[in-house]
């Protein structure tokens, strides 16, 4: 499908403009709206998508091997319902780039053909609990992953093995993938097969030599943002309305993310999910200056620490925490053993604690070993709403749909 759309209005002038005596007001023809652009299967060669046009994704489009898409500032892409492995999804293969640079005036949006977003708006007119129309944006790289397979390269997940592109991992830590700036990702997370839905932003092995910053997940029926190793640093995110957790990173992530919003919802999961490493390769990543909302849900974890889980934590705001069930939990004996070892650590957390609840018994755990809790109470200070001096520069958001939304 493609097509121009001219109003009734450009039509007539056109049609009269040669009558049109030099007394006449000069107001010459309307400004076309642009082409609905219908994009498929492997971009085999560079190109620019405009801010004047709408893309649409149908199908899985990727960005192949030596090859860079560039999209414009203000630039709308809406994707095609399809479920299972033929969900409509941006794909950046392993060499690929994607260039995405918008700004706070012009957000680049990705979002569904559901969706009655024209070029020039901002917002959407579908709802937070619209999740799940179409796929999302998977940006797969060269740099080291944690997997079992000893050349550290695996498929990602929920994409069918076999294919010319899915792979990600390799030995550059300064791989870049491009660069991504004002992207805002709404209304995505269909689930490809059982227990492997896709993220609204996921990064396979993307290196620190790309540039993601001013991020918005908005609505997503999987996890916000998920990183599966890799090295890349993440700047100024705003998770909301995710149907799993906020910020999740597995197989040896070792990047920094810092400047977080994550923002839970009734069907949200735990704020962070953080998985060790797979194979023999380990990494650390580092997370600071985050703001969590927990919604006052019962059994919402704050976070959920798992699979050898190893990192650093640091200037944390939790508030809205309900009594029932939400945690900093260490999930296995390999997780406890790393915190009691110091290989999981935290700094300056500012937690809002509920009614009848310590520091202390918000630290649970599984397995035989118990975690040295003191090292745990020493960096989690009790405060009252508002009154945090960590967590996230809010401000930083005020362009996104959410604050449109008044979620912020």
């Amino acid at each position: 499908m493609k097509k121009i759309l001219f109003s009734a209005l450009t039509i007539a002038l056109l049609a009269g403009f040669s009558s049109c005596s030099d007394n006449d007001d000069p107001t010459g023809p309307e400004t076309p709206q642009g082409e609905e652009i219908v994009k498929q299967g492997i971009i085999e060669a560079n190109e620019t998508w405009t801010a004047d046009n709408i893309y649409v994704l149908d199908g899985r489009v990727v960005v192949n091997e030596g090859v860079t898409l560039t999209i414009e500032a203000g630039t709308i892409i809406k994707a095609e319902d399809g479920q299972g492995s033929n969900a409509s999804t941006l794909i950046v293969d392993r060499g690929g780039k994607l260039i995405a640079n918008g700004t706070a005036d012009k957000p680049i949006i990705f979002t569904s053909v559901n969706d009655d977003i024209q070029v020039g708006e901002k917002e959407s007119t579908l709802e937070v609990e619209d999740a799940g129309q179409w796929g999302g944006v998977i940006i797969l790289g060269n740099a080291p992953i944690s997997v079992a397979a000893a050349e550290g390269i695996d498929y990602i997940e929920g994409i069918p093995g076999g294919l010319s592109y899915g792979e990600y991992g390799g030995n550059n830590p300064a791989d870049n993938s491009g660069s991504l700036k004002y992207v805002s990702i709404r209304f995505s997370g269909v689930a490809l097969e059982q227990d492997a839905e896709i993220q609204g932003l996921t990064l396979g092995g993307v290196g620190s030599g790309t540039t993601i910053e001013n991020i918005e997940i908005y609505s997503n029926k999987d996890d916000g943002i998920e990183w599966f190793g890799g090295t890349v640093n993440v700047k100024n995110v705003l998770i909301y309305g995710q149907e799993d957790d906020g910020l999740d990173i597995d197989q040896a992530y070792s990047g920094t993310i810092e400047n977080a919003l994550v923002i839970q919802t009734a069907n949200s999961g735990s704020a962070f999910e953080i998985d060790g490493p797979e194979g023999n390769a380990e990494g650390s990543f580092t997370i600071k200056n985050v703001t969590v909302n927990m919604g006052n849900f019962q059994g919402k974890l704050i976070a959920d620490f798992r699979d050898r889980a190893m990192g650093h934590l640091e200037n944390i705001y939790v508030y809205n925490v309900n009594a029932t069930g939400s945690t900093v939990n260490l999930n296995d004996e390999a997780s406890v053993l790393n915190f009691n070892a110091s290989k999981l650590t935290f700094a300056n957390w500012e937690i809002v604690l509920p009614t009848g609840k310590t520091i202390a018994n918000l630290l649970t755990s599984k397995g035989t070993t118990l975690p040295t809790s003191a090292s745990f109470i020493e960096n989690v200070t009790s405060v009252n709403a508002n009154a945090q001096t960590v967590g996230a520069d809010v401000s930083v958001f005020n362009w996104t749909f959410a604050k449109a939304k008044n979620v912020i």
